[in-house]
Protein backbone atom coordinates (compact mmCIF):
# COMPACT_ATOMS: atom_id res chain seq x y z
CA UNK A 1 0.00 0.00 0.00
CA UNK A 2 1.37 3.33 -0.67
CA UNK A 3 1.47 7.14 0.32
CA UNK A 4 1.01 10.10 -1.64
CA UNK A 5 2.45 12.24 0.79
CA UNK A 6 1.99 15.92 -1.24
CA UNK A 7 -0.85 16.37 -3.60
CA UNK A 8 -3.01 19.43 -4.56
CA UNK A 9 -6.52 17.82 -4.70
CA UNK A 10 -8.17 20.52 -2.82
CA UNK A 11 -7.04 22.82 -6.04
CA UNK A 12 -10.64 22.85 -7.70
CA UNK A 13 -8.98 24.21 -10.88
CA UNK A 14 -6.53 21.59 -11.01
CA UNK A 15 -9.01 19.12 -9.33
CA UNK A 16 -12.76 20.02 -10.19
CA UNK A 17 -13.70 16.63 -9.02
CA UNK A 18 -11.37 15.49 -6.04
CA UNK A 19 -13.71 12.66 -4.98
CA UNK A 20 -13.01 10.88 -9.08
CA UNK A 21 -8.88 11.34 -8.46
CA UNK A 22 -9.51 9.43 -4.72
CA UNK A 23 -11.38 6.87 -6.69
CA UNK A 24 -8.59 6.35 -9.11
CA UNK A 25 -5.69 6.44 -6.26
CA UNK A 26 -7.40 4.07 -4.01
CA UNK A 27 -8.00 1.72 -6.96
CA UNK A 28 -4.40 2.19 -7.48
CA UNK A 29 -3.23 1.13 -4.57
CA UNK A 30 -2.79 4.37 -3.09
CA UNK A 31 -3.91 4.00 0.86
CA UNK A 32 -3.75 7.47 1.99
CA UNK A 33 -3.18 11.11 0.39
CA UNK A 34 -2.04 14.25 2.00
CA UNK A 35 -3.40 17.47 0.30
CA UNK A 36 -1.15 20.42 0.78
CA UNK A 37 -2.40 23.82 1.18
CA UNK A 38 -0.59 26.47 -0.19
CA UNK A 39 -2.50 29.66 1.81
CA UNK A 40 -5.76 30.06 4.22
CA UNK A 41 -8.23 29.43 1.21
CA UNK A 42 -6.16 25.86 0.21
CA UNK A 43 -5.77 24.73 3.56
CA UNK A 44 -9.39 25.69 4.64
CA UNK A 45 -10.07 23.23 1.07
CA UNK A 46 -7.30 20.67 2.38
CA UNK A 47 -9.05 20.66 5.64
CA UNK A 48 -12.83 20.37 3.89
CA UNK A 49 -11.50 17.25 2.04
CA UNK A 50 -10.36 15.23 5.00
CA UNK A 51 -13.27 15.46 6.70
CA UNK A 52 -15.13 14.09 3.74
CA UNK A 53 -12.79 10.93 2.38
CA UNK A 54 -11.72 8.64 4.89
CA UNK A 55 -8.23 8.15 2.98
CA UNK A 56 -7.39 12.36 2.85
CA UNK A 57 -4.95 14.31 5.06
CA UNK A 58 -4.09 18.08 5.34
CA UNK A 59 -1.04 20.26 5.76
CA UNK A 60 -1.95 23.74 6.19
CA UNK A 61 0.40 27.13 5.99
CA UNK A 62 1.69 29.43 3.48
CA UNK A 63 3.90 28.39 0.69
CA UNK A 64 6.82 31.22 0.16
CA UNK A 65 5.16 32.06 -3.31
CA UNK A 66 2.20 33.42 -1.65
CA UNK A 67 3.19 35.02 0.99
CA UNK A 68 3.17 38.50 -0.49
CA UNK A 69 -0.73 38.70 0.82
CA UNK A 70 0.94 36.97 4.65
CA UNK A 71 -0.39 38.57 7.30
CA UNK A 72 0.55 37.62 10.74
CA UNK A 73 -2.94 37.81 11.96
CA UNK A 74 -3.57 35.01 9.10
CA UNK A 75 -1.41 32.50 10.96
CA UNK A 76 -4.72 32.64 13.82
CA UNK A 77 -6.71 30.50 11.37
CA UNK A 78 -3.69 28.53 10.40
CA UNK A 79 -3.23 27.62 14.21
CA UNK A 80 -7.17 26.89 14.81
CA UNK A 81 -6.53 24.14 11.11
CA UNK A 82 -3.51 22.91 13.26
CA UNK A 83 -5.90 21.41 16.25
CA UNK A 84 -8.23 19.09 13.49
CA UNK A 85 -7.34 15.57 14.00
CA UNK A 86 -6.45 15.23 10.37
CA UNK A 87 -3.75 18.09 9.54
CA UNK A 88 -0.68 16.49 10.33
CA UNK A 89 1.67 18.99 9.34
CA UNK A 90 2.15 22.97 8.79
CA UNK A 91 3.59 23.18 5.25
CA UNK A 92 4.13 24.03 2.49
CA UNK A 93 6.65 26.89 3.72
CA UNK A 94 9.48 28.01 3.11
CA UNK A 95 12.24 29.91 0.60
CA UNK A 96 11.87 30.06 -3.26
CA UNK A 97 14.39 32.46 -4.87
CA UNK A 98 13.02 31.21 -8.58
CA UNK A 99 9.88 33.20 -8.88
CA UNK A 100 9.25 36.48 -7.67
CA UNK A 101 5.83 36.51 -7.00
CA UNK A 102 6.83 37.56 -3.26
CA UNK A 103 10.44 39.51 -2.00
CA UNK A 104 12.93 37.96 -0.17
CA UNK A 105 11.59 39.49 2.90
CA UNK A 106 8.50 38.85 2.80
CA UNK A 107 9.43 35.05 2.17
CA UNK A 108 11.28 35.38 5.48
CA UNK A 109 8.63 36.94 7.60
CA UNK A 110 6.15 34.00 6.71
CA UNK A 111 8.65 31.42 7.28
CA UNK A 112 10.13 32.72 10.72
CA UNK A 113 6.49 33.15 12.16
CA UNK A 114 5.61 29.46 10.92
CA UNK A 115 8.59 28.05 12.25
CA UNK A 116 7.58 29.57 15.79
CA UNK A 117 4.42 28.42 15.19
CA UNK A 118 5.25 24.97 14.44
CA UNK A 119 7.94 24.82 17.55
CA UNK A 120 4.52 26.30 19.73
CA UNK A 121 2.14 23.14 18.87
CA UNK A 122 4.68 20.64 18.18
CA UNK A 123 3.75 19.34 14.81
CA UNK A 124 5.91 18.45 11.56
CA UNK A 125 6.93 20.91 9.12
CA UNK A 126 6.93 20.68 5.09
CA UNK A 127 9.14 22.72 3.23
CA UNK A 128 8.96 23.87 -0.10
CA UNK A 129 12.47 25.18 -1.37
CA UNK A 130 13.23 26.23 -4.94
CA UNK A 131 16.97 27.70 -5.70
CA UNK A 132 17.44 28.76 -1.49
CA UNK A 133 19.15 25.25 -0.03
CA UNK A 134 21.95 27.02 1.65
CA UNK A 135 19.98 30.05 2.70
CA UNK A 136 17.10 28.15 4.11
CA UNK A 137 19.68 25.63 5.83
CA UNK A 138 21.51 28.54 7.11
CA UNK A 139 18.65 29.24 8.69
CA UNK A 140 17.56 25.86 10.07
CA UNK A 141 20.54 25.07 11.95
CA UNK A 142 20.42 28.06 13.94
CA UNK A 143 17.25 26.56 15.24
CA UNK A 144 16.03 23.88 17.90
CA UNK A 145 15.39 20.57 16.63
CA UNK A 146 11.85 19.86 15.02
CA UNK A 147 10.80 17.03 12.36
CA UNK A 148 11.02 18.39 9.03
CA UNK A 149 10.26 17.23 5.54
CA UNK A 150 11.90 18.44 2.27
CA UNK A 151 9.35 18.11 -0.15
CA UNK A 152 10.51 17.41 -3.71
CA UNK A 153 13.87 17.38 -2.70
CA UNK A 154 16.27 19.05 -5.57
CA UNK A 155 19.13 19.81 -3.85
CA UNK A 156 22.97 18.88 -4.56
CA UNK A 157 24.80 16.00 -2.48
CA UNK A 158 25.99 18.74 0.06
CA UNK A 159 22.68 20.05 1.01
CA UNK A 160 21.46 16.59 1.38
CA UNK A 161 23.99 15.81 4.13
CA UNK A 162 23.10 18.89 5.34
CA UNK A 163 19.41 18.15 5.83
CA UNK A 164 20.03 15.08 6.87
CA UNK A 165 22.08 16.18 9.87
CA UNK A 166 18.79 17.72 10.79
CA UNK A 167 17.39 14.88 10.81
CA UNK A 168 15.43 15.47 7.77
CA UNK A 169 12.85 13.77 5.44
CA UNK A 170 12.98 13.71 1.59
CA UNK A 171 10.04 13.53 -0.82
CA UNK A 172 10.95 12.02 -3.87
CA UNK A 173 8.73 12.99 -7.02
CA UNK A 174 8.25 12.04 -10.92
CA UNK A 175 11.62 13.67 -11.55
CA UNK A 176 13.53 10.35 -10.46
CA UNK A 177 12.14 8.62 -13.41
CA UNK A 178 13.49 11.42 -16.06
CA UNK A 179 15.76 10.03 -17.90
CA UNK A 180 18.38 13.52 -17.48
CA UNK A 181 18.07 13.31 -13.37
CA UNK A 182 21.05 11.00 -12.81
CA UNK A 183 22.41 13.94 -10.26
CA UNK A 184 19.00 13.67 -8.63
CA UNK A 185 19.06 9.52 -8.72
CA UNK A 186 22.92 9.93 -7.14
CA UNK A 187 21.66 12.14 -4.53
CA UNK A 188 18.92 10.23 -3.50
CA UNK A 189 20.76 6.73 -3.56
CA UNK A 190 23.04 8.27 -0.65
CA UNK A 191 20.31 9.50 1.80
CA UNK A 192 19.49 6.77 4.82
CA UNK A 193 16.51 4.96 3.18
CA UNK A 194 14.50 5.42 6.43
CA UNK A 195 14.32 9.19 5.66
CA UNK A 196 12.88 8.46 1.85
CA UNK A 197 8.82 9.51 1.49
CA UNK A 198 7.26 9.37 -2.01
CA UNK A 199 4.89 12.11 -3.32
CA UNK A 200 3.36 13.23 -6.64
CA UNK A 201 2.89 17.09 -6.20
CA UNK A 202 -0.20 16.71 -8.52
CA UNK A 203 -1.09 17.89 -10.63
CA UNK A 204 2.53 18.94 -11.17
CA UNK A 205 5.56 17.15 -12.24
CA UNK A 206 3.93 13.75 -13.98
CA UNK A 207 6.24 10.51 -13.71
CA UNK A 208 7.49 8.75 -16.78
CA UNK A 209 5.40 7.89 -18.76
CA UNK A 210 2.57 10.48 -18.27
CA UNK A 211 5.73 13.15 -18.29
CA UNK A 212 3.76 16.55 -20.24
CA UNK A 213 0.76 15.51 -18.94
CA UNK A 214 -1.25 16.58 -15.39
CA UNK A 215 -0.07 14.75 -12.87
CA UNK A 216 -2.48 13.44 -10.45
CA UNK A 217 -2.01 10.71 -7.22
CA UNK A 218 -2.43 7.47 -9.11
CA UNK A 219 0.63 8.09 -10.42
CA UNK A 220 2.84 7.70 -7.15
CA UNK A 221 2.58 4.10 -7.82
CA UNK A 222 5.61 5.31 -10.92
CA UNK A 223 7.61 7.64 -8.52
CA UNK A 224 7.64 4.35 -6.27
CA UNK A 225 8.70 2.00 -9.28
CA UNK A 226 11.49 4.71 -10.24
CA UNK A 227 12.76 4.83 -6.92
CA UNK A 228 13.03 1.40 -5.98
CA UNK A 229 15.12 1.05 -9.42
CA UNK A 230 17.47 3.86 -8.16
CA UNK A 231 17.98 2.39 -4.57
CA UNK A 232 18.00 -1.08 -5.63
CA UNK A 233 15.53 -2.95 -3.92
CA UNK A 234 11.39 -4.27 -4.98
CA UNK A 235 8.79 -1.93 -5.98
CA UNK A 236 7.25 -3.54 -2.94
CA UNK A 237 9.92 -3.39 -0.57
CA UNK A 238 10.19 0.45 -0.98
CA UNK A 239 6.26 0.88 -0.94
CA UNK A 240 6.86 -0.78 2.52
CA UNK A 241 9.68 1.60 3.47
CA UNK A 242 8.24 4.97 2.59
CA UNK A 243 4.97 4.05 4.12
CA UNK A 244 6.52 3.04 7.24
CA UNK A 245 8.54 6.12 7.17
CA UNK A 246 5.47 8.88 6.06
CA UNK A 247 3.69 6.89 8.95
CA UNK A 248 5.92 7.89 11.52
CA UNK A 249 6.71 11.54 10.27
CA UNK A 250 3.31 12.46 9.75
CA UNK A 251 2.20 10.23 13.53
CA UNK A 252 -0.29 8.01 10.90
CA UNK A 253 -1.74 4.91 12.54
CA UNK A 254 -0.01 2.25 10.33
CA UNK A 255 -2.07 0.58 8.39
CA UNK A 256 -3.34 -2.77 8.98
CA UNK A 257 -1.99 -4.22 6.34
CA UNK A 258 1.64 -3.04 6.46
CA UNK A 259 1.51 -4.22 10.56
CA UNK A 260 0.73 -7.89 9.45
CA UNK A 261 3.79 -7.95 7.38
Amino acid sequence: MLIDTHCHINFPDKFPDPALAIREAVAAGVERLIAVGCDPITSRSAVELADRFEAVYAVVGWHPTYTKDYTPESLVEIEKMLCHPKVVAIGEIGLDFYWDYATVEEQMRALYDQLDLAARTEIPIVFHCREAYPQLLDILEDRPFQPYLFHCFAGDQHDSERAVALGGMFGVDGPISYKNANALREVIRSIPLDRLVIETDSPYMPPEPYRGKPNKPAYVKFVNEALATTIGVSAEECARITTANAERFFRLTPSILQSAR
